[in-house]
């Protein structure tokens, strides 16, 4: 059974930064996991969870365009392991940070707990 694990969130002053990681473990997930199109989404209070950005195994991006510029994604395959670079962060930022694959999975597949980011002053 595949297991997501979120991790590098907290609490940070606008204009700062933070690293976010997601370590892939079980099931053919994890076994094909440099074959696939993995991806950050995040989920604010009373929102709908959102994309955030993508990354296709040949190392293509794509990013939401309220986080271009900002934001970039990375993967590291041997180590099943995605990241998230994020800088110049906004209070608008502020929400529960997910990886999963891509497309987005429904919200009755499995998600990881998240990792929360809070950008306030």
């Amino acid at each position: 059974q595949v297991q997501l694990v979120e991790s590098g969130g907290g609490l940070v002053q606008p204009g700062g930064s933070l690293r976010l990681s997601c370590v892939a473990s079980g099931g053919i997930f994890s076994i094909f996991f440099s074959m696939r199109t993995m991806a950050w989404y995040r989920q604010s209070p009373g929102e709908p969870r959102e994309f955030v950005a993508s990354m296709l195994s040949n190392g293509s991006t794509n990013y939401a365009n309220s986080v271009k510029g900002r934001f970039t994604v990375s993967r590291d395959n041997a180590k099943k392991t995605v990241y998230l670079e994020m800088n110049s962060l906004k209070p608008e930022d502020t929400a529960i940070y997910y990886c999963n694959r891509f497309p987005k999975p429904t919200d009755s597949e499995y998600w990881g707990q998240g990792t929360q980011v809070t950008v306030s002053s």
